[in-house]
């Protein structure tokens, strides 16, 4: 990978909403040029997409995420790859990650409620051949997402301890 590439990786993994313009400033190079080697990245299946990070506890949302740890015998031939792919295309699945470790595969997965993700896991994910075992965390609070802290910073007020 050139680095311009990583250097236009660096500036819109930071923010997603840098223009080809910025970039263009940011790397002294023209923007028509910036333009090109974004769409390059994204034609090439480099950037897969743009996002935005939700502070979720200053939403009104009711829906529950969970992290399920999901053991799995590899397959012949496919290794993780098959379970993987077919995990990856539920709808209910947010992230999937191979893992190192006691469990082979992470699962984030978002539902209606605490019921519809156990039912996920009990009657989608347990399901499929090769599933060993499962371990599901449900989600209480985000501090920090993709590298941003997500609780807006605040004065520090020291109480007095004088009589």
């Amino acid at each position: 990978m050139e680095k311009w590439e990583k250097d236009i990786l660096a500036i819109l993994s930071s923010d997603a909403r840098t223009t080809a313009k910025e970039i263009a400033v940011m790397l002294g190079i023209e923007e028509a040029d910036a333009t090109k080697k974004i769409k390059s990245l994204e034609d090439r299946g480099i950037i897969v997409g743009y996002t935005a990070i939700v502070n979720t506890d200053t939403v009104e949302d009711d829906t529950v995420e969970a992290l399920i740890e999901v053991k799995v015998t590899p397959q012949r031939r496919h290794g993780f790859d098959k379970i993987a792919d077919e995990v990856a295309a539920l709808p209910e699945v947010q992230n999937l990650y191979l893992m190192s470790g006691a469990y082979d595969l992470a699962v984030i997965v978002k539902g209606k409620s605490l019921k519809s993700v156990s039912r996920f896991v009990s009657e989608r994910i347990s399901t499929y051949d090769g599933v060993i075992a499962t371990a599901t965390h449900f989600i209480l609070k985000r501090y920090k997402v993709e590298g941003v802290i997500t609780k807006p910073e605040q004065e520090s007020v020291r109480l007095s301890v004088q009589p």
